[in-house]
């Protein structure tokens, strides 16, 4: 299988080089980098080119950028409002977008091949008002993205926006077909389930966020640290193989918890599955 890992892990640090050297260094050459400026500041041009410099130096490409979820440095803490393509007000919606689109622009110096994107807030109820405002959100950063050589792909959320069932309907709705999907394990397990969630989206799904919880909290724990059903999990992925990366989307707990040495440890125990 394919495997790839998320700067996520790393999300609490700013992101350099040697975070960089760690990951590639443990085997991992699908990267996705995790938009937010206490870790990643794309709004820092120097820090853009210090990150495009190391990807060129390495002859690699960046697989994926995932959008932001806030526009400060301590994701909301200081009072700062979320980012969302799916808010009412207008002014918000722009707003919005205009932070993801300062993240998009990173591509002029580092491209990236699909750009990950969240349809609301977590835990936001289903309004279809919601819906109109996203499509006129998303149908702009398509264009802005593509522009730029990327992407864009939904994420199923723990919302009601976006469960596996409301993408679905979205594109639908929506008309456009093209829209392709992040899949998220952590997030199908908290909201109906992995393998309902992928049978409903596997035709669509060309990355991943693989983790685990145990359906309370988005823990982002190692798979097998959970309760999601890993066996039945890989052998879904099996069946398309080829078809997306298993993207390792971790939160770091500790050394003890998590390093890059447990995390070859659960590769090796996936690639066991048969």
């Amino acid at each position: 299988m394919d495997f790839g890992l998320s700067t996520h892990l790393f999300v609490s640090e700013r992101l350099s080089s040697h975070i960089l050297d760690q990951i590639l260094a443990a085997g991992f050459r699908q990267i996705e980098l995790f938009a937010a400026r206490q870790h990643f500041d794309y709004h820092d041009k120097n820090h853009v080119r210090d990150v495009a410099q190391w990807f060129a130096d390495h002859d690699l490409k960046l697989h994926s950028l995932h959008a932001p979820l806030y526009a400060d440095f301590d994701w909301g803490r200081s009072g700062g409002p979320p980012i969302s393509v799916a808010y009412l007000e207008r002014r918000q919606r722009i707003e919005s977008m205009d932070e993801i689109k300062q993240a998009v622009e990173v591509a002029d110096l580092l491209p990236f091949r699909y750009l990950i994107l969240h349809v609301g807030l977590p835990n936001e109820e289903y309004d279809l008002a919601k819906f109109d405002a996203a499509f006129t959100s998303i149908e702009h950063l398509k264009i802005f993205a593509k522009e730029r050589g990327a992407q864009v792909l939904l994420e199923n959320t723990p919302n009601e926006l976006s469960t596996p069932e409301r993408l679905l309907e979205f594109i639908s709705y929506t008309r456009m077909e093209d829209l392709k999907i992040c899949f998220d394990t952590g997030h199908a397990h908290m909201i109906g389930g992995v393998r309902p969630a992928f049978q409903t989206l596997r035709d669509r799904i060309v990355s991943t966020h693989v983790h685990d919880n145990r359906r309370e909290k988005d823990d982002h724990f190692l798979p097998f640290d959970g309760e999601i059903d890993w066996e039945q999990t890989v052998r879904d992925f099996r069946a398309v193989d080829g078809q997306f990366p298993v993207l390792f989307e971790l939160r770091h707990y500790g050394p003890k918890l998590i390093s890059l040495t447990r995390l070859r440890e659960v590769m090796d125990r996936i690639e066991s599955i048969k």
